[in-house]
């Protein structure tokens, strides 16, 4: 079964950084596309960034220039540095495959909260 865990999430002040992991199981995680998605309260689902297998990226206009995709493929694990956080940025932040493995399944996911 496909497995991820989000993690580094926390409470920071706007401006601040935060860096998240995705750690990735049950799949072979260097075949897929990875991206991260963000929801927050009362809000639809939104893609943040992705990063293909060859490591090409891509991002959302509310978030480039500030935040930065990676992955590292021996430890399957994604990461999302994210720098001069703003409020707006406040959400749980998910990370998934492009295609899905599962299309039904998604992490825990970790709260990513900007407030001052």
């Amino acid at each position: 079964q496909v497995q991820f865990v989000e993690s580094g999430g926390g409470l920071v002040q706007p401006g601040g950084s935060l860096r998240l992991s995705c750690a990735a199981s049950g799949t072979i995680f260097s075949i897929y596309t990875m991206e991260w998605y963000r929801q927050a309260p009362g809000k639809q689902r939104e893609w943040v960034a992705s990063i293909t297998t060859i490591g090409r990226t891509n991002y959302a206009d509310s978030v480039k220039g500030r935040f930065t995709i990676s992955r590292d493929n021996a430890k399957n694990t994604m990461y999302l540095q994210m720098n001069s956080l703003k409020p707006e940025d406040t959400a749980v932040y998910y990370c998934n495959t492009r295609p899905l493995v599962d299309p039904h399944y998604w992490g825990q996911g970790t709260q990513v909260t900007v407030s001052s």
